[in-house]
């Protein structure tokens, strides 16, 4: 457990080759809760949809936030629905309480990116200790959300390849990403082609 906040600590702390945006994010957070959920067996997946199951102790304000949000009634949800609905504005929250915590700094001013100079930063703790030695170490969840979202640039040619429910968090993570910058390069397209008109071009 804890592959949340081990991510959101990774988005922070790390360079890549492109900015990590609070969409992408949001997405990878929702995703790493659903694994945070199969580790302590609160949730177990049918097809790509989301089972409650009986809920541990969670010891987490966020997880025990989006315990409460799982349908719980057939046919329950799909994880990429879970990924929508649970990742709007996912990332905004993560940083609060971590910031809440003690263990983000975060300037004044400082809202996107996520990343840089005078963005919020991990402080030196247990917690980012945790999340360091997990990417180091190349762990598989870890590693293939963070290079989802742009918080790493690659992921090793030997890790693991993701079966059976890891799997299908990980396509649903993707798929949704992909979705999403999808709709970015559209409204992009659109924004231009308004200016153009608008300027007689």
């Amino acid at each position: 457990m804890g592959t949340a906040r081990d991510l959101m600590i990774v988005a922070l702390d790390g360079t890549t080759s492109r900015p990590v945006t609070q969409g992408d994010l949001s997405l990878g957070l929702a995703g790493a809760e659903v694994f945070d959920f199969l580790a302590v067996e609160a949730v177990a997946l049918d097809d790509d949809r989301i089972v409650p199951r009986l809920t541990p102790p969670l010891d987490d304000p966020l997880l025990e936030q989006a315990a409460s949000g799982l349908v719980r009634d057939k046919p329950y949800e799909t994880v990429e629905d879970w990924l929508w609905r649970r990742g709007r504005g996912l990332a905004e929250r993560y940083l609060t309480v971590l910031t809440e915590e003690g263990l983000v700094a975060r300037p004044r001013a400082s809202w996107l990116p996520f990343r840089g100079t005078a963005g919020p930063v991990p402080v030196n703790s247990p917690a980012r200790q945790r999340a360091r030695d997990r990417r180091a170490a190349d762990e598989p969840v870890l590693t293939t959300l963070a290079a989802a979202v742009g918080a790493r640039d690659d992921v090793p040619e030997d890790l693991a390849v993701p079966h059976g429910a890891t799997q299908t968090v990980f396509a649903a993570v993707v798929g949704a990403v992909t979705e999403l910058d999808a709709v970015r390069r559209r409204r992009a397209v659109e924004n231009a082609a308004f200016a153009n008109v608008w300027r007689g071009a």
